[in-house]
C-alpha cells in the first residue's frame, strides 16, 4: 500500500466541497500523510482556453513533489477502476517502491497535454464529466475506500 500522498489541485474548495474532502482528508491521515497543494486558477476571462491550460500547468508541474508516481485525473484518457482494482492498483504501487503518490486534478478545462505526458499513468472517475471540486471530493474518497479495502477493514459511512 502506498505510504503517502499529495494532491496537486487547480483551484481552492469552498463550502459543502471543502468540508467533504477535509472529511475525507482526516480519514486518510489516520493511514499516511496527505498534502493538499492548491494552486490559482488562471483568468479565463482575459486569457485563451490554451493559456489557461498552460499557465496552469506550469504552476501543477512545479509542485509535483520529487519521486512522486503521478497521476493524472482525465476523464476522457484515464483508466476506470473498481475500488477493488484501486485497491489493488495502490498496493502493487507500494510494494513496486512508488510508496508516494501524487494525483493531478485540473481545473475547469480540465489537464494541458504537458501535465498528462509527465504522469505516469492516467485515472479516470467515471464517464460523467465533473466539476473540479466534486472530482476531488470524489477522488479522496475513492482512495480512502481503497485502503479500507486493502487492509480488509470495513467500510462505513
Amino acid at each position: 500500500m502506498i505510504s503517502r500522498a499529495t494532491v496537486l489541485a487547480v483551484g481552492r474548495l469552498r463550502g459543502w466541497s471543502a468540508e467533504g474532502a477535509d472529511d475525507y482528508l482526516k480519514r486518510l491521515r489516520r493511514y499516511f500523510p496527505v498534502e493538499v497543494v492548491e494552486v490559482r486558477e488562471a483568468d479565463m476571462n482575459q486569457l485563451s482556453p490554451e493559456e489557461v491550460l498552460f499557465r496552469e500547468a506550469e504552476l501543477l508541474l512545479a509542485r509535483v513533489p520529487n519521486g512522486a508516481h503521478v497521476v493524472a485525473l482525465d476523464r476522457e484518457r484515464g483508466r476506470e477502476h473498481s475500488s477493488e482494482e484501486l485497491a489493488a492498483r495502490l498496493a502493487a504501487l507500494g510494494t513496486s517502491g512508488k510508496s508516494h503518490v501524487a494525483f493531478v486534478i485540473g481545473g475547469a478545462l480540465g489537464l494541458a497535454p504537458q501535465v498528462l505526458s509527465r504522469s505516469d499513468e492516467a485515472w479516470s472517475l467515471g464517464a460523467p464529466t465533473l466539476p473540479h471540486a466534486l472530482a476531488r471530493v470524489v477522488l479522496l474518497e475513492q482512495v480512502y475506500r481503497a485502503v479500507k479495502i486493502g487492509r480488509g477493514e470495513k467500510y462505513h459511512w
